[in-house]
């Protein structure tokens, strides 16, 4: 028997209690990741936005497809399904803080981080990652006891029933946007005044990441002497030129992303750095690219600190992103931590291996960021 979470927002998780609880639903997207889950395996439930654990489902069968709606009325994305026997589901209010001291200080993958961080929230990045043994067999535990005597942990329940997610139609469908509050702090983070820039650290360990996976690599012209200077494996494989003909405002948007990793003469890989707190320009970027070419099929990366999760993902779904030719920017563009990128750059023998080592790494947006 196996452990694995499975995330719930807000609405997400009204929607299972209200339902006949006999069905988990996943992003088609993660189908690679549901093929390690089997019968009798545990689904660990976790409650974004409130940071608490819900519950635990008994896998029977699966995974399937169904397209019957069953966490939202219509146009339901969760359609990778399995078959589960609900063991612990609990209301919000008998849900388990994660931040709770008790919890805190058991689990491996928080003992060791301070509370007040995101740098933990690797584990529970996505829904499917796998939890370690202990910890599934003490969170299993602990939410039984909890069933069997709650204790309520109150929290503002008014606040938490306006935590819903908005839905704008497309001519195709309808689909999940936020409507992010204002943000006038837009000053950089101490790391970024004075030395090298953060942004540009990540931009080298991207570059040199992609040259030992066997790309080349193209860092902006303003971009490559600061970054150049961070690097250890890229100066061999950094072109000087992007080989490719589109009109001058699309060339013009490409040459200013980020980093990009090209495999022959197409483009595999777009990302864009995101430090400072507005996480404004590099979405924009990646907007403009695939409002100029709809057509074009790269996978765009927003890179960025664990603590911006939440807000790169609300940027992401804003309406105006939701309504591109090719789909909504939230689902076609991802999110990798600087946590999870150093991880992945520490691996052993990346010269062995594809780009697609990254695909591990990578978070989409939930319809609420995990806290």
């Amino acid at each position: 028997m196996n452990y694995f979470v499975n995330l719930f927002s807000p609405d997400t998780h009204r929607a299972y209690l209200a339902s006949d609880r006999s069905v988990s639903g996943f992003r088609e997207s993660q189908m690679r990741a549901a093929q390690a889950v089997s019968a009798g395996d545990i689904l660990v439930c976790y409650l974004t936005k409130l940071g608490r654990w819900f519950g635990l489902l008994e896998v029977i069968d699966g995974p399937f497809v169904g397209k019957e709606p069953i966490f939202l009325e219509t146009d339901d994305p969760f359609t990778m399904r399995f078959h589960v026997r609900p063991l612990v589901v609990l209301d919000a209010s008998e849900s388990i803080p994660i931040r709770d001291p008790a919890v805190w200080s058991q689990l491996s993958f928080t003992k060791a981080h301070d509370p007040s961080t995101s740098t933990w929230t690797g584990q529970i990045r996505a829904s499917l990652t796998s939890l370690a043994e202990d910890d599934g067999r003490f969170l299993a535990d602990l939410l039984h006891r909890q069933a069997d005597r709650p204790v309520e942990y109150p929290f503002d329940r008014e606040a938490y029933e306006k935590l819903t997610v908005f839905r704008v139609r497309r001519t195709d469908r309808d689909v999940s946007v936020s409507v992010p509050e204002d943000d006038p702090d837009e000053t950089l983070p101490a790391a970024e005044t004075s030395g090298v820039r953060e942004s540009h650290r990540m931009q080298a360990l991207l570059a040199d990441l992609g040259a030992q996976l066997g790309m080349d690599v193209w860092i902006p012209k303003s971009d490559r002497n600061a970054v150049l200077g961070e690097t250890k494996f890229a100066h061999d494989r950094l072109i000087d030129r992007l080989p490719m003909n589109y009109d001058d405002t699309t060339l013009k948007t490409i040459e200013n992303i980020d980093v990009l990793w090209l495999h022959g003469r197409s483009i595999a890989r777009a990302f864009e750095v995101e430090q400072t707190t507005a996480v404004y320009s590099g979405i924009l970027r990646m907007a403009d690219l695939l409002a100029l070419q709809p057509n074009m099929d790269i996978k765009l990366h927003l890179v960025a600190p664990s603590s911006r999760r939440g807000l790169v993902f609300d940027q992401l779904r804003r309406p105006v992103f939701s309504l591109l030719d090719r789909g909504p920017l939230a689902e076609i563009c991802t999110f990798l931590s600087y946590d999870s990128l150093a991880e992945v750059a520490s691996l052993p023998n990346l010269l062995h291996m594809r780009d697609s080592v990254l695909d591990a790494y990578l978070e989409e947006p939930q319809d609420t960021p995990v806290l």
